[in-house]
């Protein structure tokens, strides 16, 4: 079900953690605000089948293979540090979880085209 302005303001939690991408429009992610509902955004809380997909990757590369407690405490310390930083950067900066995440995604790819040289 999709967060819009038309039912915001009835949702009665604290948290709201997206499990779709893009589900929330941006007329309720202000009505959350208000409600000082605490939002993880999807790009954060749908990050862990990207990451573990990555692991496939690496891991048919090597051809080497990790079982599932290393997958699984792997996948914890990513997205626990991820967490942490969103959060830190939300408080820090005082925007929602959803504006830290894309700073830092927007600073990571910005930080990649400088090495890489792209726009020196």
């Amino acid at each position: 079900m999709q967060i819009t302005k038309e039912n915001a303001g009835r949702l009665q939690c604290r948290i709201v953690a997206e499990g779709a991408n893009g589900p929330t429009t941006l007329d309720a992610d202000s009505i959350l605000a208000e409600k000082n509902v605490f939002v993880i955004p999807d790009i954060l809380a749908n990050a862990g089948g990207v990451v573990v997909s990555y692991f496939e990757w690496v891991q048919d590369l090597q051809n080497f293979f990790w079982t599932e407690d290393e997958v699984n405490k792997k996948l914890r310390d990513i997205l626990t540090k991820a967490f942490h930083e969103v959060l830190n950067l939300s408080l820090k900066e005082g925007v929602g979880m959803r504006s830290a995440a894309l700073m830092i995604g927007i600073k990571r790819v910005a930080t990649a085209m400088l090495w890489r040289g792209l726009y020196a």
